[in-house]
C-alpha cells in the first residue's frame, strides 16, 4: 500500500513553545523532521480587532495516518485558545527522503 505523508503547520508565540513542541513531536516519533521558523510578524482577524504577533512556525514531517495524534499533541502544549493547526498534503517528493520519512515515525495502527 502507498504511503502519504503531510507538512502539519502551527504557529506559536515563543521560541521555547516552538523546541517543546518538537521535542514532543520527536520523541514520541509522531513526525520525522520538524522545522522551527521565525521570528516573523503575524496580522490576523480575532474576536473583530486586526491583531499583530511576532510568532514562530513548526513545520511537521509526518505521515498522514499520524495527522490526528500529532494534532491531539500539539493541542495538548499549545498556549493559544485557538492553535493554526493545518496539514498540507506531499503530493510528490525523492524516494530516499519519503523513506527516511516512513522509517523515523511510528506506525499508526488506528
Amino acid at each position: 500500500m502507498k504511503q502519504f505523508f503531510v507538512q502539519v503547520i502551527t504557529t506559536v508565540p515563543g521560541k521555547k513553545d516552538a523546541e517543546r513542541l518538537t521535542k514532543e513531536i520527536l520523541n514520541k516519533k509522531l513526525g520525522a523532521c520538524v522545522q522551527i521558523i521565525g521570528p516573523f510578524k503575524s496580522v490576523y482577524r480575532w474576536k473583530g480587532r486586526i491583531e499583530n504577533a511576532k510568532e514562530w512556525a513548526c513545520l511537521i514531517k509526518t505521515r498522514k495516518t499520524l495527522y490526528k495524534k500529532v494534532e491531539s499533541a500539539i493541542r495538548k502544549i499549545h498556549p493559544y485558545e485557538v492553535p493554526e493547526i493545518i496539514a498540507v498534503s506531499i503530493a510528490q517528493g525523492s524516494k530516499d527522503y519519503l523513506k527516511w520519512l516512513s522509517g523515523n515515525t511510528i506506525k499508526n495502527h488506528g
